[in-house]
């Protein structure tokens, strides 16, 4: 499949289908990373996973799985014609109060000077158990 198709007008970057990436579950969406959508960039919520492989990364370690998320987020939003510092808003996922400070000191250094609109939710559980922090973004392409 094309790392980009358009579906009801708008370009969806890197599509893919759940079956491939969570193949113990019994599903079969069909899901993109990024929507384009006029000069707005929406993101899939990123996890610590390696985009190409589907390989999770740093497991047990929050501060590692926030690196690669804003890895993913800088490399998506790159792939669209932006960048980190044209983000507007975030939501970030922790499954653990405990995370939240090291996951977000990752975040603010990463996007320093930015100012976005953040969002913090701490949330039983993500879609895969080794999963710690989880975050969405949305932003412009100047």
């Amino acid at each position: 499949m094309s790392d980009r198709i358009t579906a009801g007008g708008h370009v969806r970057v890197r599509p893919f289908n759940t079956a491939d990436t969570y193949p113990e579950q019994k599903l079969g969406n069909d899901l993109c990373q990024a929507v384009i959508a006029g000069n707005t960039v929406y993101l899939r919520g990123q996890v610590a996973q390696d985009l190409d492989s589907r390989e999770s990364v740093a497991t047990g370690d929050p501060a590692g799985q926030a690196e690669k998320v804003m890895d993913n987020i800088e490399l998506l939003l790159g792939e669209c014609g932006s960048e980190l510092g044209h983000i507007t808003t975030c939501h970030v996922y922790v499954t653990d109060i405990r995370y939240r400070e090291a996951v977000y000191q990752v975040l603010g250094r990463r996007m320093q000077g930015v100012f976005p609109v953040f969002t913090g939710l701490v949330v039983p559980a993500l879609a895969r158990p080794e999963w710690v922090v989880e975050v969405t973004a949305t932003a412009v392409i100047p």
